[in-house]
């Protein structure tokens, strides 16, 4: 109504050309989907009958590519306009080059049958001469198993160049591995078929995920070979994301051994979300193993009544003036000659409470244990002589690297004042 379309439920609408039809779906239950495939096919036989025909062109798209018991590799497909005969010559899209091949059998599924459910002995396939459009139908032929699962399938006439029909059916699959900007690190993406490669592929793209290479079908273990090959380059990425396939148990024990990660979903957020988990994980156990080495930009300032222990280890009252003190962090007295290495911050206490942090404006007692020399209070530096976070470039590059997230504006300009002062290279 606020857009000006009146609107009802499509089971309470009685005019379809003027009211909008709703049709309520879940995404999560799938609920509503039939619905609205008996709409649409409602809709356009009775709205569109004079413009629907069969054309003689034939149209046949490849659903899945299965191996069926006592048929070998065999391919699901739908013909939806013209017609299909055992013993065609067909070309195929393949991964690896396009497939030609002859028709051996054409199956269909016993009556009131999904083709998808394996036929038994009770009720086995339907063996079919010619195929009219539209219909669903399993094609036994050589070759199969490279074929790309959501792409055309072609008759090559007695008149027809194969060589071109070879093209056509390779265009869609190089507009995709063209449109797909893989680079040397990256994930291995594996999806059932070409237009849901193409959609999880959009999606990684969003979320700067980099992809390394791209499949399409069942993941075997040639595929873990493949990705096996980033453990050498970046192990964050020795990883298979699998897209609604099955994996082969040789494949997944195959991985376990290697150490190659394999995510699977039929959901594509939910295998980013899989992905981006496998991430921070990492990123957050790098961050554990090296935060000992990774120095946080901290100014001190001795209170001088406060002084409880002069040397070894040292102990006095501070005011936090800049930064933030953190256990472990290595402190130098600053002296207008030279700065004096002191040792590692082993013990924060506030108000006689032991704490892990102090912000700007703490005052806190500080505990510095020495490492080598043992200096003392008084006699080598006093309370004039600021106390800083002792950094490096080895220290300076891990901060960067695992903690550049949580360094604010004012950390930044204080690294950059210290550099000058304990003399670290850019």
């Amino acid at each position: 109504a606020e857009r000006g379309m009146n609107s009802s439920l499509y089971y309470k609408n009685k005019d379809f050309r003027n009211v909008v039809s709703i049709v309520p779906t879940s995404a999560v239950t799938g609920e509503g989907i039939p619905d609205l495939v008996m709409l649409l096919v409602q809709l356009t036989q009775k709205m569109l009958k004079e413009q629907l025909f069969l054309s003689p062109q034939l149209k046949c798209t490849i659903l899945e590519i299965k191996v069926v018991e006592g048929l070998g590799t065999t391919a699901d497909v739908i013909v939806s306009d013209g017609i299909l005969k055992e013993g065609d010559t067909i070309v195929l899209c393949g991964m690896h080059g396009p497939i030609v091949t002859t028709i051996r059998a054409l199956l269909t599924p016993p009556p009131l049958k999904e083709i998808r459910v394996k036929a038994g002995k009770g009720n086995p396939y339907i063996h079919c001469k010619t195929i009219k459009a539209a219909m669903g139908v399993k094609i036994v032929a050589h070759d199969l198993h490279d074929a790309v699962a959501g792409s055309q399938l072609l008759v090559a006439g007695p008149d027809e160049d194969i060589d071109e029909l070879k093209e056509e059916v390779q265009m869609d699959l190089k507009k995709l591995q063209k449109s797909v900007s893989t680079t040397a690190r990256g994930v291995f993406v594996q999806s059932s078929t070409l237009g849901s490669l193409e959609a999880l592929l959009s999606y990684l793209k969003e979320n700067k995920i980099p992809v390394a290479a791209v499949g399409i079908g069942p993941i075997h273990k040639r595929d873990v070979t493949r990705a096996s090959v980033m453990l050498e380059h970046d192990k964050t990425y020795a990883c298979i994301l699998a897209f609604d396939v099955k994996i082969e148990k040789d494949a997944q024990k195959f991985a376990e051994k290697l150490g190659v990660k394999i995510f699977s979903a039929e959901i594509i957020y939910h295998l980013s979300d899989m992905f981006l988990a496998h991430l921070k994980a990492i990123d957050d156990e790098k961050r554990r193993q090296f935060a000992g080495e990774a120095v946080w930009p901290v100014v001190l300032e001795i209170m001088p009544e406060h002084i409880i222990n002069k040397k070894d280890p040292i102990i006095v009252g501070c005011t936090v003036v800049e930064g933030t003190l953190r256990l472990g962090t290595p402190l130098s007295a600053i002296k207008d000659t030279e700065n004096i290495y002191l040792g590692k911050v082993t013990s924060i206490e506030d108000n006689r409470v032991p704490v892990e942090t102090a912000a700007p404006g703490a005052k806190v007692a500080v505990k510095i244990s020495p490492e080598d020399y043992s200096f003392a209070y008084g006699r080598h530096f006093d309370h004039e002589n600021p106390l800083m976070s002792t950094i490096t470039r080895k220290s300076l590059d891990r901060l960067k690297e695992f903690f550049a997230k949580q360094l604010t504006k004012k950390d930044i300009r204080l690294l950059k004042d210290m550099k000058e002062i304990f003399n670290v290279e850019d």
